[in-house]
């Protein structure tokens, strides 16, 4: 068993205090080699590259060009296969997330009169087409199904379709089937990875070209949203987990420890940190940890001891809460949990977070799966500049301005001033008298 790596930041150089903030995916190099003749493959062959990838990458022997697409017996047969706990589940977190999203949906358009007589506003229209992608490499999701599925459906997206890779036997995991009826998105694909992404940017004689396409996924994922930036909206960047748990001295270092691990258990390239103050949870959090590995499948445990005692994980001790909040900044987490009895007493110190949970019984379980914020985050420090997939997502903003016969003189006299001084004539004759001219004819 891999002992969980242990460091004290106050021991800890500039250099070595920042390589603890690196992700899996920041070298994507090896990853954009190897993707770039897979999109190539997909833009020149489609469908028969689809069908290709997914036999060999995949392993979905079984997988025909006809069969790219699920059908609705398909789904039906999903229903029958999912128990009905599930299912429920599935019913719960949708309408939590659904609640939530709807509070962001924005008028239709709005109007301001920013001086008399002229008028200016937004108008939000839905993006055409958005590609939902569902990973399922290591473990199925169909919480992700829920995650991508709802606000685009709230957002009114005329052609939402998603993409999830096939399993061994060419067909798609019952329960993101189940979940994406309930959301409301009946159009699935049974294609995964780079190809994915490939085939929502160009589009094959099966599936349509989006627009766009979000949702989490793999190194070679990222990369290839990153090689098809010019091509496709590759949203927010969404690759492989990361869970930071956040404690002071007033909770158990065996719930912390507990916590450490959902995000851990993702993959070997997950990364989950726990960042105290208190030494006595942190130990508490190390010698806590083998009795949850006998709790957990042999591969979640082979995950997570893999991200813990590896570059990416572990378990580190802070001089202060002052200075734990500070390392949560430089790293700017996917999730994170903090965990106090008083939570609220940190939160304004933490300014770098894609998502903040808050207490002792809110874990990153139930904001993955029920809660009703949007767990489709950003990650790899993307949480300086983006926040969590909502419905802005899936809708487009067009600025509305409207300037009456009353209001145009104040209007056009600020304006030309300013084109003359830029030197814009064509602006300038627009707003001149040559116009009022013009309106007589």
């Amino acid at each position: 068993m891999s002992a969980p790596n242990f460091k004290r930041l106050k021991s800890l150089s500039r250099e070595e205090r920042k390589a603890l903030t690196n992700r899996s995916e920041a070298d994507l190099s090896f990853f954009l080699e190897k993707v770039a003749p897979i999109l190539e493959a997909v833009r020149t062959e489609g469908d028969e590259a689809l069908v290709r990838f997914g036999r060999t990458l995949d392993k979905a022997e079984g997988l025909t060009k006809a069969g790219l697409k699920v059908t609705q017996a398909e789904f039906d047969t999903a229903f029958a296969l999912v128990d009905d706990a599930v299912i429920e589940a599935i019913r719960f977190g949708i309408a939590n997330i659904r609640s939530f999203h709807e509070e962001q949906a924005p008028e239709p358009m709005w109007m301001k009169e920013v001086r008399p007589g002229a008028f200016a506003g937004d108008r939000f229209l839905p993006i055409n087409s958005v590609a939902l992608y569902v990973p399922r490499g290591k473990g199925s999701f169909p919480s992700v199904t829920m995650m991508t599925s709802v606000p685009g459906v709230v957002a009114k997206v005329p052609n939402l379709a998603i993409m999830t890779p096939p399993g061994p036997d060419g067909t798609v995991d019952a329960a993101t089937l189940v979940a994406a009826r309930i959301a409301g998105v009946e159009t699935v694909y049974k294609v995964g990875g780079a190809q994915a992404v490939a085939a929502a940017a160009f589009g094959t004689e099966t599936i349509r070209k989006a627009q766009k396409i979000v949702g989490p996924g793999s190194p070679w994922v990222v990369a290839a949203k990153r090689l098809l930036a010019g091509v496709i909206d590759p949203g927010l960047p969404a690759g492989p987990s990361e869970g930071m748990i956040l404690a002071d001295d007033t909770v158990s270092g065996r719930l912390a420890a507990m916590d450490l691990l959902i995000e851990a258990e993702h993959g070997p390239d997950s990364s989950a940190w726990l960042v105290t103050p208190s030494e006595r949870v942190a130990q508490e959090a190390i010698d806590t940890l083998p009795e949850l590995w006998s709790r957990m499948t042999p591969q979640r445990v082979e995950f997570s001891q893999a991200v813990l005692s590896g570059a990416s994980g572990g378990i580190l001790v802070a001089d202060s809460m002052e200075d734990a909040c500070a390392f949560v900044n430089e790293y700017a987490p996917e999730h994170l949990e903090i965990m106090s009895t008083k939570p609220f007493d940190y939160l304004g110190d933490i300014t770098e977070a894609a998502e903040i949970l808050l207490g002792t019984h809110t874990p990153v379980s139930i904001g993955n799966f029920a809660l009703g914020p949007n767990a489709v985050l950003p990650t790899s420090k993307g949480a300086q500049t983006y926040g969590p997939l909502s419905v802005s997502d899936f809708v487009r903003r067009s600025s509305i301005g409207y300037v009456t016969e009353k209001g145009y003189p104040e209007m056009a006299r600020n304006a030309k001033i300013l084109a003359d001084y830029e030197g814009f004539s064509s602006h300038a004759n627009a707003v001149s008298d040559l116009r009022l001219d013009f309106l007589k004819d």
